[in-house]
């Protein structure tokens, strides 16, 4: 199989990550999850090199500075997240499709890098409100913070446009079945075939 990337990106509640699993689930001995670097500390059971690379913030400035990255963001000062390309190297040698789940700067910046290998998909919710209410039925967040990430989705809706494909998730079976068949497509193609995604 030729090297081929898969992107997936959404606001916060839109159902990124159990899209994200259906698809690992179908295709799970010619896929692999990209284990993203970053500077922050591993939080409750999170393991270096299964949820993270964890490092600390000198050692990935000193990454940067060699060049190590496809892409990197500093979210806030000192907290940094990336994708190493010895992880993209090791998954394309291991003859895997790598599956990318990031934030939409990154799914922008990570098919710039990729182009025609890469197809990229931005996952929303039918609505702001029906976000809002995703992220109230979950229940982990405080209201000022569920404010926030709504704000914050209502700005990251702005790059679906620079995506090659817009998953509507609005019922999540009828949403398993469109990825399915976008994602067949693409690998089964090899390159992109913007006609099959209408």
């Amino acid at each position: 199989m030729d090297n081929k990337v898969l992107i997936f990106s959404a606001p916060s509640g839109a159902g990124k990550s159990t899209i994200v699993g259906h698809i690992l689930g179908i295709w799970k001995d010619t896929m692999e999850f990209s284990i993203s670097a970053t500077s922050r500390a591993p939080r409750g059971t999170e393991q270096n090199g299964r949820e993270y690379h964890f490092v600390s913030p000198d050692e990935f400035r000193r990454l940067i500075s060699e060049d190590s990255f496809v892409e990197y963001e500093e979210v806030y000062k000192d907290h940094f997240y990336g994708t190493l390309k010895s992880e993209v190297e090791r998954i394309w040698a291991a003859g895997h499709v790598i599956i990318f789940d990031v934030d939409v700067k990154g799914g922008v910046n990570l098919k710039k890098y990729f182009g025609e290998k890469a197809l990229s998909i931005f996952i929303k919710a039918p609505s702001v409100e029906t976000l809002r209410q995703r992220l109230v039925k979950r229940g982990t967040d405080s209201p000022e913070a569920i404010a926030e990430r709504v704000e914050k989705a209502s700005q990251e809706m702005e790059y679906a446009p620079q995506f090659d494909y817009v998953l509507i998730n609005d019922d999540l079976a009828t949403a398993f079945g469109e990825v399915e068949k976008v994602v067949e497509d693409f690998l089964d193609d090899g390159r992109l075939n913007y006609s099959t995604f209408i």
